[in-house]
Order: structure tokens, then sequence, then C-alpha cells
């Protein structure tokens, strides 16, 4: 039996792949057989030097993608690269934390720009692309446990992620005809930059930890397995899923 979860020959653009969640899951589609571009306003020297030292291909373009206009050539210069483009995986996100009454029209924009808004137009320039080439491919945005939850101090952010749940099930039912399957992954509280603040209040800490079944945080490994799941020939029936890897947090 063929492995269904081989990757080889496919190549995969991955958003944030500069650290964290976005560095696991580049790492994992190379290991998995895929080419990878990674995209990022920061150095990637270090997924690079973990995914060719793997025996993998990796190829960093930086960019600004608070900004639509690199999008296209983004496409471009991966399939340029490539010779091809079949997997986007929308990862790049920020988050700023306030009270909602002390929320900047500065900082809101910022993260619906990036979390939502790019999630969007890079998929729409994609999928431009696979459909004048007439191939299939995949695209795997990653929401949050915060699509389904307000979360606390964070409404940009929760009203981003919840947008890219609805995001991700109208692409679905638009481009599944287009044999371009859209998903998501739905992370939980993930030991990453962005949630070193939370780590580091003891409080906020422990009551984390005390409603996750699993009793750890996650790691961005975690994750990773779930890309390569959507991105492989496994997933070809699924369109408009929603992958939650919380280690229990919504089962609670």
């Amino acid at each position: 039996m063929n492995n269904i979860f081989d990757l080889d020959g496919k190549v995969a653009i991955v958003t944030g792949a500069s650290m964290g969640i976005g560095q696991a899951i580049a790492r994992a589609l190379a290991a998995a057989g895929a080419r990878v571009v990674g995209v990022s306003r920061s150095s990637m020297e270090l997924t690079r030097q973990q995914i060719e030292d793997g025996g993998g291909a990796f190829c960093a373009i930086t960019a600004d993608l608070s900004t639509i206009e690199p999008f296209e050539r983004l496409i471009e210069m991966t399939a340029s690269w490539g010779g091809a483009v079949d997997i986007l995986v929308n990862n790049a996100g920020v988050i700023r934390r306030d009270d909602p009454l002390d929320v900047s029209e500065r900082d809101w924009d910022e993260v619906v720009n990036l979390d939502l808004k790019a999630v969007f137009f890079l998929s729409q320039a994609f999928a431009r692309w696979v459909v004048a080439q007439g191939r299939s491919a995949k695209i795997i945005n990653i929401a949050s446990v915060l699509s389904f939850q307000g979360g606390i101090r964070v409404p940009a952010y929760t009203a981003a992620k919840a947008g890219v749940a609805g995001l991700t099930r109208l692409l679905a039912c638009e481009w599944a005809p287009k044999q371009i399957n859209v998903n998501a992954i739905a992370p939980g509280y993930c030991l990453t930059d962005a949630t070193e603040p939370l780590q580091a209040d003891a409080a906020r800490n422990q009551a984390i930890l005390a409603r996750i079944p699993a009793g750890r945080w996650g790691r961005p490994d975690d994750i990773a397995g779930a890309a390569v799941f959507l991105a492989s020939g496994a997933a070809d029936y699924c369109h408009g899923t929603i992958l939650v890897v919380d280690g229990g947090w919504l089962a609670r």
C-alpha cells in the first residue's frame, strides 16, 4: 500500500515559517517529501538548516504580508523555483492583548490585516494560479480555539480567527468543485512566542493547564502532523474541516 501521507513532488508555501508553528509545519511537510517555500519578515535560516539537514529542499522569501502587494509575486516566485504550487499554509499571524476599552485602531488593523485579510487575498492569488493551470491543490488555514470561543483581552485576534473559520467554510464551498481543498487547523494553547505572556503569568498559566485534559501546553510539533494530513491525499475528501488540536481544551 502506498503511503497516503506522502508529499513527494509537491511544492508547499508556509507563511510565518521563521519560528513556532510555522517552522514546525514547514519541517514536517519537508519530511513528508514536499519542497517548501517559507515566507516571513524574519530570518528563516534556522528553518532552512533544519530542513536541509534532513535532506529536504527549502526556499526563503522575505515579504511583508500585512499588504497584499507581494501576493501574486510570491506565487510566481514559488512556481518558478519549484515548478508548481500545490499547498498553501496560511500560518502567519500576530496577536495584541489589551482591555477592549483600550484597543487602538492601529492594533486592530494590524491584527485583522495579517490574520484575516492576508489569508483571503493570498488564498485568492494561489487559487487563481491553480485554476489557470488546471491543477488540484490544498489550502490549510491556521484558525484557533478562539474561532469558537471569546477569549480574554484579545478582541481583534478573536474576531480574526472567527473570520478564518468562516472563510475556510466559504472557500471550501466555492472551490471544492475546482479541485481545491480548503481546510483549517485550530490549535489550542501552544508554547510559542505569542503565548509567552500567558506562560509567564503564574495564575493564567495554572488556569490554562487546569482546563487542558492532556495536562500540558501544546507544542508546535503537535500541530505539524495535522498539517501533513490535510496537505496529503489522505484528506482528499475533507472540505471545510476545522481540525481542532488542543489537548482536549474545547471538550472540557
